[in-house]
């Protein structure tokens, strides 16, 4: 195999069968790209799709979203899960808008420099607006390049992920750069996401499958090899829901650091709820329990309807009605609770 061998395949594969009506291709504005390049990490095609809209719909150009109340934005992002990564779009925004005059950087080292941009999204977004001849390794690539490369090495080693980076450089389109690159990194994140599979992966309809030492070995399934494994922790979270006449919530945003930072949500406490907190006079019922995983955590939560009593130790919070909550973050495991509980 030969760099500029693989290269001309994935673009030529990418022309005849790769993805071409997703709402960010056919453009080189890299608002855009950027946008739904910082939606698509960890997250699904067909989910980003409807967030990427409504984005676009309030907020359709940088300076517009580097105006908006980081609470707005939340709330847009709200079902969407990372929030930090809404949080990083923001500010994102404000320094584009503050200190590049509204106008995104044209290199992938320039980029790298903004917050929430890192190099894959960097490179992604150089190479789709501006042709610049920079590698991308998403989760998706890695998997196309190590099957490819038979790359075999531990990617929890630094020194390996190096390595392998090195080798997507060196794969890159050596001719016609500009009208290439595009089209490469799409092919690339196109084999990925429909061929590629991290199960069940369907060889016979990739462009690559000749080259593929993966698929000479017979087991596709062994790359990228990653020999630390996420340990998920399970904490319980007592929500308390306090609900008034009027089909109000009480909501509180969450400290700055943390889980579900900066998102409105009820209080929470860490242990089972007692009338200690709750007053004589308050009406009590706890609800299923609901299981929500992050990628570090398993959340068991707990949620309690409290009517007749109001939290003493929220001070930031206030009352929320169906229509105010709507304009908040609120997390989505919140967000189902409380259209279940007071919704409209």
């Amino acid at each position: 195999m030969t760099p500029s061998d693989f290269a001309d395949r994935v673009v030529r594969w990418q022309a005849a069968h790769g993805r071409c009506d997703l709402p960010w291709q056919g453009t080189r504005d890299p608002y855009r790209v950027w946008l739904s390049e910082i939606m698509l990490q960890q997250t699904q095609v067909a989910t980003v799709i409807g967030y990427y809209a409504r984005f676009l719909a309030r907020f359709p150009h940088v300076r517009a979203l580097a105006a908006a109340e980081p609470d707005e934005v939340l709330a847009l992002w709200s079902g969407l899960g990372y929030y930090s990564r809404a949080r990083h779009l923001h500010r994102c925004a404000q320094m584009v808008a503050r200190e590049h005059g509204g106008v995104f950087p044209q290199s992938a080292a320039e980029l790298q420099k903004l917050p929430g941009i890192g190099r894959s999204t960097a490179a992604a977004i150089a190479a789709f607006c501006f042709g610049e001849r920079a590698a991308i390794l998403d989760g998706n690539v890695r998997r196309v390049l190590t099957r490819v490369l038979g790359f075999g090495a531990d990617l929890v080693q630094a020194a390996n992920e190096r390595a392998l980076w090195r080798q997507a450089q060196q794969l890159l389109p050596q001719t016609d750069v500009q009208l290439a690159m595009p089209r490469y990194t799409q092919g690339l994140m196109d084999l990925g996401a429909t061929v590629c599979l991290a199960k069940n992966p369907q060889c016979d309809r990739c462009p690559l499958a000749d080259l593929c030492v993966a698929r000479r070995q017979g087991d596709p399934q062994r790359y990228p090899v990653r020999t630390r494994q996420i340990k998920r922790r399970v904490e319980a979270w007592w929500l308390l829901l306090y609900l008034d006449g009027g089909r109000r919530c009480w909501l509180a945003p969450r400290p700055p650091r943390g889980i579900w930072a900066g998102l409105y949500c009820p209080p929470v406490q860490m242990q089972p709820v007692g009338s200690d907190v709750l007053g004589s006079n308050a009406a009590v019922k706890a609800l299923a329990v609901v299981t929500h995983a992050l990628t570090h955590r398993e959340l068991q939560l707990h949620p309690v309807v409290i009517r007749g009593a109001e939290p003493s130790s929220s001070p930031q919070g206030a009352w929320f009605g169906h229509d105010e909550w709507q304009r908040l973050g609120l997390p989505a495991p919140i967000r189902r609770l409380l259209d279940a509980l007071c919704g409209e």
